[in-house]
């Protein structure tokens, strides 16, 4: 925490990234604590389908954002859609750093046929998209469990998808750092001393490895975001009746002809301004902890 604070000093535009990233964070865990599920039957109206932001004619001061088909006050279904695409990316984030955290720490202090499986499975994965590879594991979890089912369980397949993408990225990174680490001084007291080889990676290498291992993970965070939405707008991640950015998008993407443009504008702006901001304090971390950038600045 002291370093994340140190890194921000005198930066004002990372500032503002994490000044966004709090409120909106706040926003979408106050508000369903004080409304009505939106996508629950009790939080719809249908008679108030299609009202328009508040400022137009028909605009109600109770739903100052306006309205979308089905009559959901999207200033609360915006936050019932950003609460779930951040749990989604936070979650899957974590799933991916523990899954190549933990193949690259094998890697990288194994060394040998065990490493060279490793990478070589890294380099399959890489050749796929993590959206693409995201579909397929959604689409075998619907041919394994059957349409109600993968239903049930969408956010935790689309979860799990996510994070499955992302390992190879954690991995690579810690690998490399490990065969450097494997070698200074303080591993070979540690064997002298009688340690396991867990122990050692556990209690002595990991924590000089993680620095470079959170920064991609900040930067994850928003690519987790908007694969989500992006699989979601297609239909095939988070069905249109949990809330989700991307089904808010999907939604309102069928009346922008017709002229409800509000549906679909402010979903894209949340996800817009928090991706941005995620992204821009992401490449700040970046910078910060690259000894090499931070020679040169």
């Amino acid at each position: 925490m002291k370093s994340f604070l140190e890194a921000l000093r005198g930066q004002p535009g990372p500032i503002a990234a994490t000044a966004f990233i709090l409120l909106l964070v706040l926003y979408a865990f106050t508000v369903p604590l004080f409304t009505a599920d939106p996508f629950s039957m009790a939080g719809m109206s249908i008679l108030d389908a299609f009202t328009p932001p508040l400022w137009m004619d028909g605009g109600q001061t109770a739903m100052p954002l306006g309205a979308d088909d089905q009559g959901r006050n999207l200033l609360t279904a915006m936050a019932y859609g950003l609460r779930t695409s951040i749990m989604v990316g936070v979650i899957s984030v974590v799933i991916g750093l523990v899954l190549g955290g933990a193949l690259g720490l094998i890697s990288g202090f194994v060394g040998g046929r065990t490493d060279a499986l490793i990478m070589r499975l890294a380099d399959v994965q890489l050749a796929y998209p993590a959206l693409l590879l995201a579909m397929v594991i959604d689409a075998i979890a619907t041919a394994v469990l059957g349409r109600g089912r993968s239903n049930e369980m969408a956010i935790a397949i689309v979860i799990v998808s996510i994070g499955i993408a992302f390992w190879v990225q954690y991995a690579r990174t810690i690998r490399s750092s490990v065969m450097i680490e494997r070698n200074q001084e303080y591993v070979a007291a540690a064997r002298v001393t009688g340690r396991s080889n867990t122990a050692i990676l556990v209690k002595h290498i990991l924590p000089n490895v993680m620095a470079p291992v959170l920064v991609i993970a900040t930067i994850n965070l928003g690519i987790a975001i908007i694969t989500e939405a992006t699989l979601s707008f297609l239909g095939i991640g988070i069905p249109a009746t949990y809330p989700s950015l991307g089904s808010l998008i999907r939604n309102g993407n069928a009346y922008l002809q017709s002229g409800e443009w509000w549906i679909s504008l402010w979903p894209c702006l949340v996800l817009v301004v928090l991706v941005v901001a995620v992204n821009v304090l992401g490449d700040h971390l970046r910078d910060h902890f690259n000894p090499k950038i931070r020679g040169r600045s």
